[in-house]
Formats: structure tokens, C-alpha cells, sequence
């Protein structure tokens, strides 16, 4: 009974740790890609309308 407080005990800390390190440390968005043109599935992400193309009211 006590060794298995203390393991769940120990393995709560640990992934607390691990969450707290993992939102201290973000990662650079280097590696992050925007697209040039944006899809319509890209579109529709941003709350944007697909089927007007912007040149027309």
C-alpha cells in the first residue's frame, strides 16, 4: 500500500515537472511554415469565406 502511494506520488510529479518544463521552454518556430498563397481550406481556418475571392463587394 505505501509503495504504491509513493510511486503514484512520485510519477504526479514527475509529469508535473515535465508539463511545467515543456510551457517554459517553447520551441522556435523555426521549423514553422505559413503558406504563400492560402488554400481554401486555409481560408475557411481563419474564418475567411472561400467562395468570394476578395474582388468582388
Amino acid at each position: 500500500m505505501t509503495n504504491s502511494l509513493i510511486t503514484i506520488i512520485s510519477i504526479v510529479f514527475v509529469i508535473a515537472i515535465a508539463f511545467a518544463l515543456a510551457s517554459r521552454f517553447k520551441l522556435s518556430n523555426k521549423y514553422e511554415r505559413k503558406p504563400t498563397k492560402l488554400s481554401s481550406w486555409n481560408r475557411q481556418d481563419i474564418g475567411e469565406d472561400p467562395s468570394s475571392d476578395g474582388n468582388t463587394p
